[in-house]
């Protein structure tokens, strides 16, 4: 656990604090108390000032300075500067939880291309991107990034578009097909015509989305300081009622004592660090704790799909042959010469293959591949390729689920084809299953095709899919959502999806095989990728929440019940001092049961005991 400068210096305050506090206990001398007082009650003091002047506002702090000032006036010290000490450590574990924010788009930024290639008159030359005017014709070559928005004029390729759309898949493309900026050409050096200047481009707009979208919540509120003006006028109210009654100061300065909201300052921040410890043992990692508070009242879940709720890579799903053993050796042997991904698929799958060599090995920009093995000449590649070496395949039927066939022919004769498709996680329906046994509506929104995203949907039996979606999409559905008040969060691992996460009340990345613009953008990662693990995230989320209300009543109960006995003599500053931090530990240790929650399916069979129900029944799920 790293910390930085600040805190470390607040922590070496509050252990030497601490200490000053035994050895004044230990030793019966009040003066070394001064040391905690000095130490954590001068910043109190400076914060209440602040806010008295500066803004205006009653908080917690000036019920908390007035004990101290009190307690010292009567000569109880060492009261003075236990309060300090708990408060301090109240304030500096409700720092660290809300001091993770969300990080920065730097990378992003610096994927955006600087330079681009353009044509004129015949020549070629090299200028920043800011130049290029719409109408422009501009050269990409194999492994650069697409500057502007286009339509090619002039070549075919494979451009990978994760970028902006999250697929999976490597997209072919040929004259007329239009290309986006921030996408990668993969192969073939192609002629585009610019659409668009660089300020309007598809990736300018990405970028513009992440910066500019932001969940419609309020920071958190040290809940001491909701409490803070009825707080303040109770105790001082009763502090001065009971001394011009009685006389007595001793119970007028217990009554400001027992009433310090230690327990309600520790209530948040206690339970929301063992809610993150719980989370962390399960590779979960949370920037900020007032995301916990936010996903506690999430109504609806959207999923993006590749990377998500699948793997994020093809698979060989389907062979078709007579002979598929002969079939994936020479298949393999032969893409073990290409790049592409859809050649380390196959090639991953007969990883146990001792490959054949491979000569005259030759690459078909959008098509496919060839080459010679042991003597014949070998094609593998889409109906297009086939149908330009008059090779007639075997299959006229066109995959219904957005899966890629990829045929194989040995000396013009075709031995059969392969289906390759990016494939569900194994636990994804389960995922599904849980989320509705806590009443969590789940949406599906993909850049994939209809038909690629309803076959997804009805897999993991989502309901409410939407396919083709660019990054603005995603970002529009989940204000639309957001604006009929539902509380959205959601998950996903891509660039593409970063303007989502953080339009989202609550960002979800996978972590491990996430960009680093998607976990900078989220608020919560999953480092393990399991997405399993999100219904016990949400269910914990509620849990704290529930937790943070038990610890706050009965707070005020215990406070109550303690003015009430040192209004009538019963308790001295120093018992005044101990019972409300008795209230305080009792707090602590109500809420370290977090630590090891785990959610159970009675929780899924009744989500109303997490304590959240009127969030629930908002949406169908």
């Amino acid at each position: 656990m790293k910390f930085t400068k600040k805190e470390t210096i607040n922590i070496t305050l509050i252990l030497i604090s601490a200490i000053s506090l035994i050895e004044s206990f230990i030793l019966s001398l009040d003066h070394i108390s001064w040391i905690a007082v000095i130490l954590c009650g001068i910043p109190i003091f400076k914060e209440c000032i602040e806010g008295l002047i500066r803004e205006f506002d009653i908080k917690a702090d000036l019920l908390v300075s007035m004990a101290i000032i009190a307690s010292i006036i009567i000569g109880e010290v060492f009261a003075a500067g236990e309060i300090a000490t708990i408060m301090a450590i109240g304030g500096f574990l409700e720092e660290y939880t809300v001091s993770r924010t969300q990080g920065r788009i730097e990378e992003l930024v610096k994927m955006t291309p600087q330079l681009a290639t353009r044509i004129r008159n015949g020549a070629e030359e090299r200028i920043y991107v800011e130049r290029v005017k719409v109408g422009d014709i501009l050269k990409v070559l194999p492994g650069e990034i697409i500057p502007t928005d286009g339509i090619i004029t002039k070549g075919e390729t494979s451009i990978n578009q994760s970028t902006l759309t999250g697929e999976s898949l490597p997209v072919d493309k040929k004259e007329n097909d239009e290309v986006y900026s921030g996408t990668m050409n993969l192969y073939g050096s192609f002629t585009m015509k610019t659409t668009k200047i660089s300020d309007d481009s598809s990736f300018q707009k990405l970028i513009k989305l992440v910066e500019s979208s932001r969940p419609e919540n309020a920071k958190i509120v040290r809940t001491a300081d909701k409490w803070a003006t009825m707080i303040v006028v109770i105790a001082f109210t009763a502090a001065v009622l009971t001394y011009l009654y009685t006389f007595e100061i001793s119970r007028s300065v217990t009554i400001l004592v027992v009433f310090c909201p230690c327990a309600l300052v520790l209530a948040t921040p206690t339970a929301i660090m063992a809610a993150i410890g719980n989370l962390t043992k399960y590779g979960i990692l949370v920037k900020d704790g007032q995301c916990l508070e936010e996903l506690a009242k999430v109504d609806e879940l959207v999923f993006d799909k590749t990377g998500t709720l699948t793997k994020g890579m093809p698979e060989v799903v389907n062979i078709n042959s007579d002979n598929p053993k002969e079939m994936m050796h020479l298949l393999a042997s032969l893409e073990s010469e290409s790049e592409h991904p859809l050649a380390k698929a196959i090639v991953r799958y007969c990883d146990n293959d001792d490959l054949e060599d491979v000569t005259d090995f030759r690459m078909h920009i959008g098509k496919g591949v060839s080459g010679s093995i042991n003597g014949s000449r070998i094609l593998a590649g889409n109906k297009r390729l086939m149908e330009a070496e008059n090779i007639s395949p075997i299959s006229k039927s066109k995959p219904q689920n957005g899966e890629i066939q990829i045929f194989l022919a040995k000396d013009g004769e075709i031995l059969g084809n392969v289906e390759l498709a990016d494939t569900l996680r194994r636990n994804s329906k389960r995922t599904i299953t849980k989320l509705k046994g806590l009443q969590v509506k789940t949406t599906l929104l993909t850049g994939d095709n209809e038909n690629t995203a309803k076959y997804i949907a009805e897999q993991v039996k989502v309901r409410n899919v939407k396919s083709n979606c660019l990054p603005e999409d995603k970002t529009e559905y989940i204000k639309r959502e957001q604006v009929l008040g539902h509380r959205v969060a959601m998950i996903g691992d891509g660039i593409n999806d970063a303007p989502s996460l953080r339009k989202a009340n609550v960002g979800i990345a996978m972590g491990d095989i996430g960009s680093d613009i998607s976990v900078e953008a989220a608020d919560i990662a999953l480092v393990h990728d399991n997405i399993e693990d999100i219904p016990h995230l949400i269910g914990i989320a509620r849990r704290t929440i529930r937790i943070i209300s038990i610890g706050i009543a009965f707070a005020l109960a215990l406070n109550i019940i303690a003015m009430a006995l040192a209004i009538m003599g019963l308790l001295n500053p120093i018992e005044g001092a101990l019972i409300h931090n008795i209230g305080s530990v009792a707090v602590i240790i109500y809420s370290s049961t977090l630590v090891r929650y785990r959610l159970s399916r009675r929780d899924c069979r009744n989500p109303r005991k997490l304590g959240m129900t009127k969030h629930l029944n908002k949406s169908k799920v």
